[in-house]
């Protein structure tokens, strides 16, 4: 299609939801993008790029040869890294050696949870496992961990290393440590041997983890059905339904959803065993200790000590919020009054709709997505002189075709990366919204150019139709802007080495920046730049977004107290063995620190998916939170969109060496 019909095309989709008061040019080109319905491309002769570009990836079988290639050039790096005289070059030489085996197992890792076809998503698999193998055998190689220990050995060396350089050696050097190559070579065959393990068992269960589940048509009532998916004589249930205002479809749901399988069940506590072992094999009293050493916190006991002081903080408001629940279910249920975990969610909703007026319904059309990533867009140039422009992307580049592409420059700067928008919902694609890293930046000392970064958000919108763009909640909006927050920390994180680029930083302070969006997303000197409604054009009125800011007050404390749960839980799945199944330990967490009553025959923690990639650090995203609003207070409540507190705040240096 010609880039003048394509044009002609827009602006008809664009009339369909807009009366002649409105005027489309208002619109923005990203605004547009973001709210026309996808174009299915025309030329079925073009040449496939490849997914993100890579060529030999236009199909499941390029994994292996990327694979090959990375695994090729690794060999080649670690002799190089092994063999060079001790100096920056060392350290410069395993950054690059990271970033050959990060470029394929971060596409690899999202490709396997994402793609639509299966046969991408299993070689894609099969690459994580074997690039991940590699790695752990890096991790406890003797001959290249000494080329790095003799560099930080020596004073002279380490005293002409300027401060990221050796940042970065050391914590190289910590990776080597955690993995036990302190070990004798039995022991790190063993370690080795262990980590294999792991991926293998965090693969299984990342995947059974966003499993549906299913029961027969026969055992839901029948007009309950439009509600689930269906296969066969099955319904499938793919999630909790938590803003439903069915009770029994909420009940339904969570029983369904939560009930445990006995082989997810095995394979969580599997994995627990291995990483206590592992643990304890590399000198840990825990695997607890071992993922936290390194941390902001420090040690398990220091996030036991800040989570209990959190629940005694909370106590009486908690209590507070529970009541209220319960007297609105009362209200609503006077025949099953009782306050039920699958209750939480609706009722806070409830509370605050009934006393605020902040029923999403009436927030949405002022919220489309074209329209929240204008605002967006708007937001980023006024603070960092940032600019996010639509790219088309090339055949084969994409994995779906209402995936968007961003370009994302800078005004003096250029270009500083891309991101890939996967944000409406599609069959087999997680329910979760979270970001990924594709590539990540750093400078190319040998091509002498910086390696430009590649991010993907992920989301599950409701489709532009017809007569109306995608419209988002508050809370989907508030979504977005939390995602859109790690994928600029990734952009704007300008660092020299990738091993620390964007959001490859201490855990417990990589949501600080997604976090801090959230103020934003909720600030009327924001959203009255953006938030205008997609048929008439009228701004959001002030007293709306007041409304929506002061309704988060309202059972805030049980909302906190949920997440305190789940930090808790956490933390003792990744302690010393408990001699009891996961489930009970849930059961008995969720009775100390959250209150509401466990529902027997249910496993909460088999949809806990974040066991895999913050196990033992769930708890940052509740110390990020406060990390948040300490900034928001300090730095922006007074102005949000001042350029030179932003940008002092973020400590921005596109061609240096300081991340957010």
């Amino acid at each position: 299609m010609s880039a003048c019909k394509r044009l002609v095309c827009l602006v008809k989709q664009r009339r369909l939801w807009a009366p002649t008061r409105r005027n489309v040019s208002t619109w923005s080109p990203v605004g547009t993008a973001f709210n026309a319905r996808p174009h299915k491309r025309q030329d079925f002769f073009e040449k496939s790029v490849g997914l993100f570009g890579v060529p030999e990836l236009s199909s499941p079988e390029g994994f292996q040869a990327a694979a090959k290639t990375a695994l090729r050039n690794t060999e080649r790096l670690v002799g190089r890294a092994c063999s060079s005289p001790a100096g920056v070059g060392t350290v410069e030489c395993f950054d690059q050696l990271s970033d050959e085996l990060c470029k394929v197992a971060d596409l690899a890792d999202f490709i396997k949870v994402a793609h639509p076809d299966p046969e991408y998503r299993e070689a894609a698999e099969k690459t994580c496992i074997e690039i991940g193998t590699v790695v752990e055998k890096l991790n406890t190689n003797v001959e290249l961990c000494q080329s790095l220990k003799k560099l930080l050995d020596d004073p002279k060396i380490v005293a002409q290393l300027d401060p990221d350089t050796r940042r970065v050696a050391e914590l190289f050097m910590f990776d080597f440590e955690i993995s036990g190559i302190h070990l004798d070579e039995k022991l790190r065959k063993e370690a080795v041997g262990l980590h294999v393990k792991l991926l293998d068992l965090n693969n299984a269960f990342l995947i059974g983890s966003h499993t549906p589940n299913r029961i027969a048509k026969a055992a839901i009532p029948q007009h309950l059905h439009m509600h689930f998916g269906s296969e066969g004589s099955f319904i499938q249930v793919g999630g909790l339904h938590a803003d439903s205002p069915d009770d029994l479809l909420r009940e339904i749901a969570y029983r369904v959803y939560l009930y445990p399988n006995a082989d997810l069940l095995d394979c969580l506590e599997e994995l627990l065993r291995c990483r206590y072992k592992l643990a304890k094999l590399v000198g840990y009293k825990s695997y607890g200790h071992r993922a936290l050493k390194g941390t902001m916190a420090k040690s398990p006991e220091t996030v036991m000590s800040f989570l209990q002081l959190l629940t005694d903080k909370l106590s009486d408001r908690t209590k507070k919020d529970f009541r209220m629940m319960r007297d609105m279910k009362k209200k609503l249920n006077p025949r099953n009054p009782e306050l039920m975990a699958w209750d939480h969610p609706f009722l806070s909703g409830v509370l605050r709709a009934e006393r605020f007026n902040i029923e999403p319904s009436l927030y949405s059309p002022y919220l489309s997505l074209g329209g929240c990533m204008e605002g967006l867009n708007s937001l980023f140039s006024q603070l960092y002189g940032v600019s996010l422009m639509s790219e088309h992307p090339s055949a084969g580049e994409v994995w779906s075709e209402d995936v968007r592409k961003l370009a994302v420059v800078h005004e003096t700067e250029g270009l500083l990366g891309h991101i890939y928008c996967d944000f409406f919902q599609r069959s087999d694609k997680p329910h979760q919204d979270c970001h990924f890293t594709i590539r990540g930046g750093r400078w190319c000392q040998d091509a002498g150019r910086y390696q430009l970064p590649v991010v993907v958000l992920m989301l599950s919108l409701p489709h532009p139709t017809k007569s109306a763009p995608t419209l988002l909640t508050p809370g989907m909006m508030e979504n977005l802007f939390h995602e859109m927050g790690h994928a600029m920390h990734s952009m704007l994180g300008r660092t020299r080495y990738q091993h620390v680029t964007g959001t490859r930083c201490a855990t417990d302070f990589a949501e600080v920046p997604s976090i801090l969006m959230e103020y934003f997303a909720t600030d009327y000197r924001v959203l009255s730049q953006f938030a205008r409604h997609y048929q008439t054009g009228q701004p959001l009125p002030e007293s709306m977004v007041a409304r929506l800011s002061e309704s988060k007050k309202v059972c805030g404390a049980a909302d906190t107290q949920l997440q305190i749960f789940y930090a808790v839980l956490d933390q003792i799945y990744h302690s010393k063995p408990q001699n009891r199944s996961t489930t009970e330990i849930l059961k008995d967490m969720q009775q100390k620190f959250y209150g509401l009553p466990y529902t027997p025959n249910t496993a909460w923690q088999l949809r806990f998916s974040h066991l895999i990639g913050y196990g033992a650090k769930y708890y940052s995203y509740l110390m990020s939170r406060a990390v948040a609003s300490m900034v928001w207070k300090q730095c922006f409540i007074q102005d949000p969109l001042n350029r030179y507190v932003a940008e002092t705040t973020h400590n921005r240096r596109l061609c240096g060496s300081s991340g957010f």
